[in-house]
């Protein structure tokens, strides 16, 4: 039987090293509440991405819930983003009692298309919600003077630039917030996990009461708070993974050199470019199959029948949900470059010890 080749896989570090992490937990008996394990994670993920304020949690999808929902938007407002995400993105900013805005994306980078969301802009709106994708940055700058220019707030979904940089600038750090995940999928990862980062020191208090059920003390509960609060166990595997994060980041790029080599310039097969002044963290690889001989369907089936997994990613865009459709942008056909994408895109396998043979098979089947 073939080899199994899936479409990511997580970093590790080793045995050993985890369990000399942990080893102090056994001591301490503290599992979770913002122990030791939590604020080493914590002030390490601050040097690391030159950021001021990171809020740890479980999982990034309530990282972004909370930091949308410490801004206190009126409910009924208006929030411009995008449909070419996954759906943690958009339910976000529904469950928050607003409504989502959808924009057309950037043909190139697959990010949201800055030229088109003053286009958007009504007296309703109160805040952009850009998305980082598949490591590529978004417009910040052109955000960043839209949103000054009509009073906006601007948090990013950067669940896929985790270590990224825009000319020599963590992606930790452009607009309000940035809500950072750490999925077991991504490139750095806390086992399940996620972060806010911000520049509003006022904030940060906020967020750790929402995320600890509202409690500012033990007898005062000033929000009808939920329980978000990443263990000791995730904050562990983070340090752990944070120290070898670097060495990763080279061998996943390792690998996307690899696929270039093999399908760069290939009739009907489009690949992102490599983005000026970005850093890449070489988070996903997409391919996009347009006038190919073999349809993006077909490939997928093709590299599954050889036991390799890739991923329509993202496939169908949150603005063709059914939760969605009576919204004034619902509907692919508002977002035409994003459709577009959607329907011919396929993520690749990636991750760090993916071989230069490995990548050479899946792109053999595909070239056959």
């Amino acid at each position: 039987m073939a080899k199994t080749i899936l479409v990511t896989r997580s970093s590790m570090p080793t045995y050993e090293e985890y369990c000399e992490e942990i080893k102090k937990l056994w001591d301490s008996h503290w599992l979770t509440n913002m122990g030791a394990e939590h604020q080493k994670l914590q002030s390490n993920l601050e040097e690391y991405l030159d950021c001021p304020n990171v809020v740890l949690y479980t999982n990034g999808h309530l990282a972004l819930e909370n930091i949308i929902a410490a801004m206190q938007f009126p409910k009924g407002a208006e929030v411009i983003t995008t449909p070419f995400t996954f759906a943690s993105t958009t339910h976000a900013i529904a469950r928050n009692g607003l409504v989502p805005v959808f924009c057309d994306v950037d043909p190139e980078t697959y990010t949201i298309d800055a030229d088109k969301i003053e286009a958007l802009i009504t007296g309703k709106t109160v805040a952009i919600v850009p998305v980082h994708v598949y490591g590529n940055i978004c417009d910040v700058e052109k955000i960043d003077e839209i949103a000054k220019k009509h009073n906006l707030k601007v948090i990013y979904d950067a669940a896929h630039a985790f270590a990224a940089k825009y000319k020599g600038i963590s992606a930790a750090n452009f607009g309000d917030a940035s809500m950072f995940s750490f999925h077991a999928t991504k490139v750095y990862n806390t086992i399940e996990g996620g972060a806010v980062c911000l520049r509003d020191p006022a904030l940060v208090k906020t967020l750790n009461e929402m995320r600890n059920f509202g409690m500012r003390d033990a007898e005062n509960i000033i929000y009808a708070g939920g329980n978000a609060k990443m263990n000791e166990f995730q904050a562990a595997m983070g340090i752990c993974n944070l120290r070898h994060l670097d060495a990763e980041i080279t061998k996943r790029k390792k690998a996307v050199e690899r696929y270039r080599e093999n399908l760069g310039g290939i009739s009907g097969i489009k690949l992102c470019k490599p983005q000026r002044d970005v850093e890449s963290n070489y988070a996903y690889f997409p391919a996009v199959f347009d006038g190919f001989k073999a349809t993006r369907d077909e490939v997928f089936a093709k590299l599954a029948k050889q036991n390799i997994t890739a991923r329509k990613y993202f496939y169908p865009l949150t603005n063709s949900f059914e939760c969605y459709r009576d919204l004034k942008t619902a509907g692919a056909g508002k977002t035409p470059v994003a459709a577009y994408i959607a329907d011919r895109v396929l993520t690749l396998p990636l991750y760090a010890d993916l071989s230069e043979d490995d990548v050479d098979r899946i792109c053999e089947i595909i070239m056959k």
